[in-house]
């Protein structure tokens, strides 16, 4: 495919980074200079140019922009009634992204994440679910959503990530103090979590570590107390409704 990606933070370099070996021809925005030109040097398939271009050159076109000044930064393009856009940006709706990108079909939103840039990551995907299959999905797993609510708590569901994370980085501080080599006892912690994630479904997986009295339950049923689902259902709630 001719494909453009207008915007290239970190989540459209990383995209760019994970389809640039698929032969596809590649033109990234200049919007942020220095990740286009480091983009098109790794890449002989990927070229940089200004909005304009990215347009011209391509087919289908990645928006990678922030939604809040998406409006702005299109008004002043021309696509053609042939092209087919994906909206990589949080908050911004597919009747949205179609205003801002007629004549241009608004073919899906596309979520990825940073782990898109060496594969076997996940991407949320609403619409064309086979265009977006047709880019991401030999070395992902796209997970396909019928509206704009099962999106939105798809969106606030994925934020447990970063709290599981900081679980792990105070446990890692916590062994680090205690072992000789503190990188491989959060390394251990990273591999243990990980693995197990991908192994199992989360239910079984807190059955399987239920032993009566071992270390699992133990910690498992302190956090309980303290009040940690409450916390987390409350956090889920209130970033589903805006707050």
């Amino acid at each position: 495919m001719r494909i453009g990606v207008m915007g290239t933070g970190t989540i459209a370099s990383a995209v760019v980074r994970g389809i640039a070996g698929q032969g596809h021809l590649i033109t990234v925005s200049e919007r942020s200079a220095r990740h286009a030109q480091a983009l098109a040097e790794a890449f002989g398939n990927v070229t940089v140019a200004d909005n304009q271009g990215v347009i011209d050159r391509s087919d289908v076109v990645l928006l990678g922009l922030m939604a809040e000044v998406a409006a702005d930064i299109l008004a002043p393009l021309s696509f053609r009634p042939d092209q087919q856009v994906i909206s990589m940006m949080a908050g911004a709706t597919l009747g949205q992204v179609a205003t801002m990108v007629a004549p241009a079909q608004a073919a899906a939103i596309m979520v990825p994440f940073p782990g898109i840039a060496t594969g076997g990551s996940p991407v949320i995907a609403q619409g064309d679910i086979a265009l977006v299959q047709d880019i991401v999905a030999s070395a992902n797993t796209v997970y396909a959503v019928d509206t704009e609510e099962e999106l939105a708590a798809y969106l606030c569901a994925q934020a447990v990530l970063s709290p599981v994370a900081r679980l792990a980085e105070d446990a890692a501080g916590w062994l680090g103090t205690r072992v000789a080599d503190r990188q491989a006892g959060e390394a251990f912690l990273r591999h243990l979590i990980s693995s197990s994630l991908a192994s199992s479904a989360v239910g079984a997986l807190v059955e399987a570590l239920n032993t009566p009295g071992g270390y699992n339950q133990r910690l498992r049923l302190t956090l309980e107390q303290g009040g940690m689902r409450e916390t987390l259902r409350a956090g889920l709630d209130r970033l589903e409704s805006g707050e």
